[in-house]
């Protein structure tokens, strides 16, 4: 059946299941190689693709997964993958390794960075079941264990961390994102206080709480932000677990929340392509003002709102594949990591 074919038959079923629903349908499946120099985004925020900026020597420093990226006060972009040769890699903005370090985190995936009164700290999420908190030498000084060992658990319930925030009290929260759908709450010291959320369809659970972050865009009321990625959504709740709203981002299954200046951005890993289900090879990042509006999404098509709803949002050009963190930097350039890629380095977005 030829591609034009398969386009018509597909609007005619999108139309017949959704009259009110109006978006375009792509059929992205395989994102294509070369795309260095194109222009991507809407509005004011438009970026030029660097595809090879983060490309290493791959014989010396491999990768598996580019699972998430952070900044830390000198400059340096941190990135944590899943190979245990070089869990952790250091870049400069212009793409230069500066530093590897990290053998011990086979399921190496969240990354959050902790500056603590001028001091700064990694907490790593390894999904085979422990959080880590190191200095940024990979030292490790602190580590959280199944949620068992407090109570919190049943030595059966499955715990996966895919990723953690810090409070402004140094509050630590673990979102057990590929295991019981929990976000647990701890000490600074790693005591356990309490837990939230949990596996379901309510307004306060989660289907993969993939990430988490603090808001502090409001700085008298700062908030949580938690994703719950397969609702294709944001939740926002007080610091203390109690549920407030929901961010619904239709077609968009979205990563960790990085809260930039006013904006909020995410890197989509897949988006609803193919008969509105989740579809292989189909992200692109999405990004928010400091109203909750969608107002670009490089690599997906263009945000539309009708009677005030969000419109479907789904890849339109070819140029990420499952698009799992974005790190912004002081220019609002965007560097993309990705999981399961083809062993893609990070992706850099300059900002126009």
């Amino acid at each position: 059946m030829d591609q034009k074919h398969t386009r018509r038959q597909f609007a005619k079923f999108a139309a017949a299941t959704t009259a009110a629903l109006t978006f375009k349908p792509f059929y992205i499946l395989h994102a294509k190689p070369k795309v260095d120099g194109e222009t991507i985004g809407h509005g004011s925020h438009k970026y030029r693709v660097q595809q090879g900026w983060g490309n290493l020597d791959s014989l010396k420093f491999p990768i598996d997964n580019c699972h998430e990226m952070v900044q830390d006060s000198k400059g340096r972009l941190i990135m944590i993958g899943d190979e245990v040769k070089n869990n952790i890699l250091i870049y400069d903005r212009s793409g230069k390794l500066l530093d590897s370090w990290g053998h011990q985190f086979p399921g190496g995936h969240g990354l959050t960075l902790w500056n603590a009164n001028g001091a700064e700290y990694l907490f790593i999420c390894d999904t085979n079941g422990k959080v880590f908190k190191t200095d940024l030498k990979g030292n490790v000084l602190m580590t959280i264990e199944h949620p068992s060992k407090v109570g919190a658990y049943k030595e059966a319930d499955p715990f996966k961390p895919t990723e953690t925030a810090i409070g402004p009290d140094g509050t630590i929260y673990v979102a057990d994102g590929y295991g019981s759908q929990w976000i647990l709450r701890y000490t600074p010291k790693g005591e356990y206080i309490d837990k939230f959320g949990g596996s379901g369809d309510l307004d306060s659970q989660f289907s993969t709480a993939h990430g988490i972050t603090v808001d502090y865009r409001d700085k008298a009321n700062p908030t949580l932000l938690v994703t719950s990625r397969a609702h294709n959504s944001f939740k926002r709740f007080t610091l203390d677990g109690k549920y407030l709203s929901t961010i619904f981002l239709p077609g968009a299954f979205v990563c960790r929340p990085v809260v930039k200046g006013d904006n909020l951005y995410a890197g989509v890993c897949w988006s609803r392509l193919r008969y509105y289900n989740q579809t292989p090879n189909s992200g692109f990042v999405t990004i928010l003002d400091k109203s909750d509006k969608v107002v670009s999404n490089p690599g997906g098509t263009k945000p539309e709102y009708i009677g005030g709803k969000l419109q479907m949002m789904v890849q339109e050009k070819p140029i990420f594949m499952h698009c799992h963190d974005v790190c912004i930097d002081q220019d609002e350039n965007i560097y993309v990591c990705q999981w399961n890629a083809k062993k893609t380095y990070p992706v850099k977005l300059e900002r126009i």
